[in-house]
């Protein structure tokens, strides 16, 4: 393994404990320039994650709790008047920065939800038609709660999209458990950073710079393919899945030590980077249930390239 990619991992592990194939799934996507959906139910460390990842890079955090009230100029800025100079100005948002944490994002309403569309496809945000890029890097990372749907707002199809990975931690098996009883884990604000943003704009080079061949890019395309062609689901996997499962397998290349990708690579990545892009038909869902239960179906189908 990249030794930096090592000494990073070890670092978010002091505070996520017994969590490791979590947190190499979250480099990834951020090695592929990806931005996160963290899904689970309170109090398993969604949030700690996202904090362990932030203090671990040298770079800017901000985090907004998304409630109904939150409006897009919270997130994006906005321009207002100069007492002194009476100049129109600009004020950033929240989203300015390298690290933007949207907690409990389906509990923001649809328009607030809207204004990430942008930050998270262009990487930029326009306010009164001037267009600002934003920092680099910059990752999105959301959370929210799966089994409460009291006051919240489903996510639309176009923004689940644009996640490149929906991850789950989990709960800890009783003997980690037993350490973070026994004071095993730290505060992630205890944490010290190990990594310069130079270092992540190195690393996300190398990632881009995996070999890849025909036979990868096929396999790649024929297991998408395969969820459009399901009768178990209405709606398969876009372009934009097909991109995000090359460029995640790139990175978890580099991250075990490789120059280029497997088909264990893409095989390992298919249902985080898949699963939350596509609709179960009425058969879907009374078959295998969830859309995860459908991609390890097709990937145990799709041949694997010789």
């Amino acid at each position: 393994m990249n030794e930096k990619i090592a000494l990073l991992i070890e670092n978010i592990e002091k505070v996520i404990i017994g969590k490791r194939p979590v947190i190499v799934k979250l480099l990834t996507a951020f090695l592929a320039k990806g931005h996160v959906l963290i899904e689970d139910v309170p109090g398993v460390g969604k949030t700690q994650l996202v904090a362990a990842l932030s203090k671990s890079v040298s770079g800017k955090y901000n985090r907004v709790q998304f409630t109904p009230d939150v409006m897009p100029s919270d997130i994006m800025g906005f321009t207002m008047i100069n007492p002194e100079t009476k100049k129109m100005e600009y004020r950033s948002g929240s989203a300015f920065c390298n690290f933007f944490l949207a907690d409990e994002i389906n509990r923001a309403s649809p328009k607030a939800q809207s204004s990430l569309l942008e930050i998270m496809e262009e990487l930029q945000i326009s306010v009164d038609g001037v267009t600002r890029p934003l920092p680099s890097p910059f990752m999105t990372l959301a959370t929210q709660n799966p089994v409460e749907t009291y006051g919240t707002y489903h996510l639309p199809e176009a923004q689940m999209d644009r996640f490149i990975m929906k991850l789950s931690v989990g709960y800890p098996d009783p003997a980690d458990e037993k350490l973070i009883l026994n004071g095993g884990g730290m505060s992630a604000n205890a944490l010290s950073s190990v990594l310069e943003l130079s270092d992540i704009d190195e690393l996300r080079s190398q990632a881009e710079a995996v070999q890849t061949n025909d036979l990868i890019l096929e396999y790649i395309i024929n297991l998408v393919n395969a969820t459009r062609a399901s009768d178990l689901l209405i709606l398969g996997a876009s372009p934009r899945g097909s991109i995000a499962l090359f460029r995640t397998a790139k990175a978890m290349a580099l991250i075990n030590g490789r120059s280029y990708v497997i088909p264990d690579d893409i095989r390992e990545l298919a249902v985080p980077v898949l699963a939350h892009r596509l609709i179960l038909s009425p058969k879907g869902k009374s078959t295998l249930g969830t859309a995860s239960a459908i991609v390890e179906e097709l990937v145990k189908t799709v041949p694997i390239p010789e």
